[in-house]
């Protein structure tokens, strides 16, 4: 394959990522974000899979065997912390508009500039090597495909310098839109997620080919390696210090997820939803668990294969499709490998130039007594192009100390000593976090004697295995003190080089913060810090009522000074939209709200750090000095506030609970009310319907003496039938008055309750004959004996059934069905009508409902069948129910206990005699 031909698929592959990012900028703009999404944030956490996960993982396997996998089960067991830890610096950082890990340490310290200014160089220290190190992956890999010989050439005839300043026009555009670098970067995530997906893809297509296409399984692999005495040992644990190994690993990779850069960056301050951690840690294990996969037999196809010759076991991925002539499998690995690499390279270089923006450059420049603004948002011009200068910087400085340096490391090296380098960070952070007495003394001794021991240990016998600087202090130590030696520092020796550099970096890092924060004096704004940071939870629900600032400061300066670095159109905005929402007065005359000035600060913290937003505030008002006792009173009067604000809310709740369900009883009371009145109507309507017509007949005979015996008595007749209907409602009326007064006595005995069904059914087939009715009784074959008063259940079971009837359409189906259970019977009529809808199921059984028949536009009935059929079910301690659905029909169930009255029952029908 052409060198050509790999530089265009190259490029081709970054302006994918180009229109990725500006398809998710263009979302953003549409308001339907892409990475407001627990997937795409969970992928954009395995940034922590770089080249050195992509390469440098089989390369570790092929020396340390299983070892390699203690870099990933750290991070996994971090993930058990990512709602307690993570969660809660993802808050902080919120709260106070931090905009990195320099800038989170400086802040819970006080604010303190020197602090922030020492971790961002240590940052550097730590992390450019490891930009480095991706560079290396690309150069060599893309040599390896190419067929070129690796040289060190003229950066004019190299194809990584190219590389890089795509990427660094990349990061620019994308990283650098907004002057807020709190602001979410939704384009660069966008592609970060997208690389995540492509590098495991092309990571298991290469493990598959291992596995699957050079041998015949992974049992084929271990067989042929098991039999291979000198690959036997990469199969067990190790001898001697290995478990302190695996524990030194796996603790510096935990704290590597949290404290690289590039991880707080991505975990931290591009996270849009706290939520998103709860299916981030198991994504995220589960994404490092399906890349590991393969890395194991992919080690061992490579020493199989090419045992005796000098292939770098790092780059055995890719070397094992080329030595096959897989020329398309191969281009797509390095494409994957590409991808690891850049990936890490991008979200690094924006977190680190943030850093070095705020922390090294803008207090530098803000503390200059000439410095000035020209005119309105020249400043945010000048943070930008310092941001876009120093990815410039960072991208070189990584470029010269690949081509000069990091030939003379492995991936693996290289990576661990980075770990280790950021795990210095642990103390401070974490200790602040759950510590208010952690103090910026405490926490900036820590973190230097950290580095210096980190330095001397792991970069100095690095620097002098690669013959860049004396050796003889790693054979005699420094000055000639054996007790110095970088490998055996005061004597300890036995451990590996990352285990040594770690028991020592981190001992006098922890003793040197925990002894000087004890006997540490705490500053007012450290006190005040370290309240919020420890107990966020309590005061992030309620922000502004933690207000520590009192002086004098006036609208005109604070808003001139927004606008220097905002533009005069969003600082007005901010202001405006602020004050309104906390109903704040604003006069340009008169000595602001203190709110006003702390939410100005936390405004320009999001854009030029914490420490710098301090200056900046502090050059424009007069702020008077508060005692450590007056901000205590003041956080334990937020509390208070807090709690009464809570209460109250609980209250308002509550009374808007109660006021919704007196709401609610009024207008059942109204419905009730509305329903008599239509009872009352619906009664005295049928009652005067049979009146008028008896009283029409009767005068019909009075007036015509001489009628035909035939028509007098078919008028007779009629009249008799009509009194019959009145009597039979006022005997309906007077029932169900007699129900609900408990003067109804039951007539309780045993008898069988198939029987009672079958002559119910027997006396209905006439009517059901009419409309060709099919009624079919469904019971078990048993005697059924029940306990109930037979005339009146037999009331029941004929309303619920002629009902049915009613409203079956002809030729229709109703089933009857009785159900025996332990201690009751369930009689159910089902018919095949048009159904009951789903709110009126309850109200069906009111005395006052009247159901109305769709095909009729008056009232059918009285509307008292159903509740008198629940009053008497209710008599004899069962209950009743519908079951249906419009238009598929409906079910009327209901119980009577079975054989034996219960006591309450008995009681009940004796009181009503």
């Amino acid at each position: 394959m052409n060198s050509q031909s790999i530089i265009i698929l190259s490029v081709l592959y970054l302006f994918l990522l180009f229109a990725i990012a500006y398809y998710a900028e263009y979302r953003k703009k549409l308001g339907k974000s892409l990475i407001n999404n627990s997937v795409v944030y969970a992928l954009s956490l395995t940034v922590y899979c770089t080249a050195w996960t992509y390469y440098g993982s089989v390369g570790r396997a092929t020396t340390h065997g299983l070892e390699f996998l203690a870099i990933y089960m750290g991070p996994t067991l971090g993930a058990l912390l990512f709602w307690p830890i993570l969660r809660k610096i993802i808050r902080i950082t919120k709260v106070q508009r931090i905009n990195s890990l320099a800038d989170f340490i400086s802040t819970r310290y006080g604010k303190n500039i020197s602090l922030g200014t020492i971790v961002t160089i240590l940052c550097m220290f730590a992390v450019i090597p490891y930009i480095a190190l991706q560079l290396k992956a690309i150069s060599v890999t893309f040599n390896m495909v190419s067929g070129n010989e690796v040289r060190n050439s003229m950066f004019f005839f190299d194809n990584t310098f190219y590389i890089a300043i795509i990427l660094a026009i990349f990061i620019i555009l994308f990283g650098t839109r907004s002057v807020d670098a709190t602001e979410k970067h939704e384009g660069l995530v966008a592609a970060i997620a997208f690389e995540s997906v492509l590098k495991i893809v092309a990571f298991i297509c290469a493990g598959i080919f291992v596995t699957y296409g050079i041998f015949n399984g992974f049992g084929d692999i271990f067989r042929q390696s098991a039999q291979k005495t000198e690959l036997m040992n990469l199969f067990s644990l190790g001898k001697g210090n290995s478990y302190i190994s695996w524990f030194s690993i796996m603790l510096i990779s935990m704290m590597a997820i949290l404290f690289l850069p590039r991880q707080f960056q991505v975990s931290v301050i591009e996270n849009v939803s706290e939520k998103h951690l709860k299916k981030a840690s198991w994504i995220f294990p589960l994404y490092l668990l399906v890349i590991n996969i393969f890395v194991f037999p992919i080690a061992l196809g490579g020493l199989l294969i090419f045992q005796g010759q000098p292939v770098d076991a790092d780059m055995y991925v890719l070397a094992l499709p080329m030595h096959f002539g897989k020329d398309f499998l191969s281009l797509f690995i390095f494409i994957g490998g590409f991808s690891a690499a850049t990936s890490m390279i991008i979200v690094e270089t924006i977190a680190i130039s943030t850093m070095f923006s705020n922390n090294l450059v803008m207090p530098l420049i803000l503390s200059r007594k000439k410095f000035k603004s020209d005119n309105e948002g020249s400043i945010s011009k000048k943070i930008i192009a310092i941001r876009r200068m120093s990815i410039v910087l960072i991208i070189t400085l990584a470029y010269f100390y690949d081509k000069n340096i990091a030939h003379h490391f492995s991936l693996v090296s290289i990576g661990l000593i980075s770990f280790t380098a950021v795990t210095q960070f642990a103390p401070a952070v974490l200790g602040g976090i759950f510590w208010k007495g952690a103090s910026k003394k405490g926490a900036l001794t820590g973190i230097i004697i950290g580095f210096v021991i980190w330095f001397y240990t792991l970069i100095i016998p690095s620097m002098a295995s690669a013959h860049l600087i004396n050796e003889s202090i790693i054979s005699n130590g420094l000055f000639g003190m054996e007790w110095l030696k970088p490998t055996a520092l005061f004597g300890l020796e036995g451990f590996d080089s990352i285990t040594h550099s770690l028991f020592w970096s981190m001992f006098f890092n922890l003793f040197s913060f925990i002894l000087i924060s004890i006997n540490s004096k705490l500053s007012t704004q450290e006190v005040y810090q370290a309240e919020i940071f420890v107990d966020v939870y309590k005061f992030s629900s309620n922000e502004e009522s933690n207000v520590l600032w009192r002086g004098t400061a006036y609208l005109p300066d604070l808003t001139s000074l927004l606008e220097n670095f905002l533009g005069k159109e969003r600082a007005t905005t901010l202001l405006t939209n602020y004050a309104v929402r906390n109903k704040i007065q604003m006069e340009n005359g008169r000595n602001v709200d203190p709110r006003i000035v702390s939410f100005s600060e936390r405004i320009l913290a999001g854009v030029i750090g914490s420490a710098s937003a301090r200056i900046m505030v502090s050059s424009v008002t007069k702020e008077e000095e508060l005692s450590i006792e007056e901000v205590l009173k003041i956080l334990h009067e937020s509390q208070q506030l807090i709690e009464l604000n809570k209460e109250m809310r609980k209250k308002s709740q509550e009374l808007s609970k109660a006021t919704e369900q007196l709401k609610k009883a009024n207008e059942q009371l109204r419905s009730i009310d509305e329903m008599k009145d239509e009872f009352l109507y619906t009664v005295t309507h049928e009652l005067r319907t049979p009146l008028t017509s008896v009283r029409s007949l009767a005068e019909i005979i009075q007036d015509n003496p001489d009628l035909e015996e035939e028509q007098r008595k078919h008028f007779i007749s009629a009249m008799v039938k009509e009194a019959e209907r009145m009597s039979h409602l006022i005997t309906q009326v007077l029932n169900l008055e007699r129900y609900e007064s408990g003067r109804q006595k039951l007539n309780l005995n045993t008898f069988t309750a198939v029987d009672l069904v079958n002559e119910i059914i027997e006396s209905l087939d006439p009517l059901s004959r009419v409309k060709r009715i099919d009624i079919r009784f469904q019971h078990p074959d048993s005697m059924m004996l029940i306990y109930a008063d037979r005339d009146l259940l037999s009331q029941v079971l004929v309303n619920l059934i002629s009902n049915a009837i009613k409203f079956t359409p002809e030729n229709g189906i109703i089933i009857v069905k009785l159900t025996e259970f332990q201690n009751e019977l369930q009689f159910s009529i089902t018919d095949s009508g048009k159904g009951i809808e789903n709110d009126l199921h309850t109200l069906i059984f009111d005395k006052f409902f009247q159901a109305r028949n769709q095909t009729l536009k008056k009232p059918e009935g009285s509307g008292l069948g159903l509740a008198i059929c629940k009053k008497i079910v209710e008599m004899h301690g069962g209950r009743i129910w519908v079951e249906s659905e419009s238009g598929k029909g409906a079910v009327f169930n209901f119980t009577i206990p079975n054989f034996e009255p219960s006591q309450e029952l008995i009681e009940h029908n004796e009181s009503s005699i």
